[in-house]
């Protein structure tokens, strides 16, 4: 990589950049606020701050759906925001980049990521992608050079990914909708149902930080306030951590359920790796509690939740920016020929 490099983490709910040389130098939400369909007004945290607040003529939008960009032009935008930020509201100089993606999407959605960047106002030198897997595992100190077989569990905000890793590739991976967001939509089902009560995501998933566990075993409250079904009116209740778990317990069991397809197509030999390392859990929502109980309880192996978990990705994008050996794991995308 060239002497002045960007990693980026384009997630679902956060966008995360990091400097060759410094680290990550933004973490924030990605999500963009836009006036009268042109005037964009605020993004970021600033933006999610107006989320589900905002009078009708400003859209607060999150550009990048499971994983993968759905609206080019905000996700445009956000980018040439953020980057004139972090470079003090001067236009950034030449430098590479490097981005990474999902391991389950088409090639069409691969390479918009590679032309989101190519077609901004930044000064482009070399675009590189990095299998999100992959990066997890090198931010998350695994040596996948080696044919030592790892697996990584990466449970993101629209979806988890379920791979294997051997000597700087992907054995096996599957992608499924199921992340953070199905968590928070889940909790505020179940709290319509038992207490008749109207919340928005910001409070669903405020409830899930707070109460989410894996196993009923933890009991607590959370003060709520939201809507009254009946009257119309605004209310306060108390939450219990049994309608929490109640609200997610399924959709753990989905991802412990990919969790073993992929172990029952993994070949022997990564098997009895997996069975000396354990599974490696990422993304943010690796943080519920208890989650690790269940799935050694589920799968009988070592589960290790990465230390920081929702963090690993840019990691690994940095190490792999700043490593030679390295180096290997990004591929470089040509930009298309067009033929007359």
């Amino acid at each position: 990589m060239a002497s002045k490099a960007f990693g980026i983490d384009f997630g679902t709910s956060t966008i995360k950049i990091c400097k060759k040389g410094q680290g990550i130098v933004l973490d924030e939400r990605n999500i963009i606020a836009i006036a009268d369909r042109k005037t964009v007004i605020a993004s970021g945290n600033e933006a999610y701050d107006m989320y589900e607040k905002a009078p009708a003529n400003i859209n607060v939008t999150y550009p990048v759906r499971s994983g993968v960009i759905a609206d080019v032009a905000n996700m445009m935008a956000l980018l040439n925001h953020f980057m004139f930020r972090i470079s003090g509201s001067k236009r950034p100089g030449t430098a590479d980049y490097i981005v990474a993606t999902p391991t389950d999407i088409t090639e069409v959605e691969r390479r918009s990521f590679y032309d989101l960047i190519a077609s901004s106002n930044l000064k482009v030198g070399k675009i590189k992608i990095v299998e999100k897997p992959i990066a997890d595992a090198v931010g998350a100190g695994l040596d996948v050079m080696t044919a030592k077989g790892v697996m990584v569990v990466d449970i993101g905000a629209d979806t988890t990914e379920v791979s294997i890793l051997s000597l700087g590739g992907i054995v096996l991976s599957k992608l499924i909708p199921i992340g953070g967001n199905r968590l928070d939509e889940s909790i505020k089902s179940i709290v319509k149902k038992k207490y008749n009560l109207y919340i928005g995501d910001k409070t669903a998933e405020n409830i899930k930080k707070q109460l989410a566990c894996a196993l009923p075993t933890v009991e607590g409250q959370v003060k709520v306030y939201g809507r009254d079904v009946v009257t119309g009116l605004p209310k306060v209740m108390e939450v219990s951590s049994d309608n929490v778990y109640e609200a997610i317990s399924e959709y753990l069991f989905n991802i412990i359920d990919a969790i073993r397809i992929i172990l029952e197509r993994t070949p022997p030999e990564i098997s009895s790796d997996i069975i000396d390392s354990g599974i490696y859990i990422t993304g943010g929502s690796a943080k519920i509690f208890a989650l690790d109980e269940l799935l050694h309880k589920e799968t009988d192996l070592k589960i290790n939740i990465c230390p920081d978990s929702s963090n690993t990705v840019v990691n690994g994008l940095k190490r792999i920016m700043e490593d030679n050996k390295l180096a290997s794991l990004a591929d470089a995308l040509r930009p298309k020929t067009l033929v007359n």
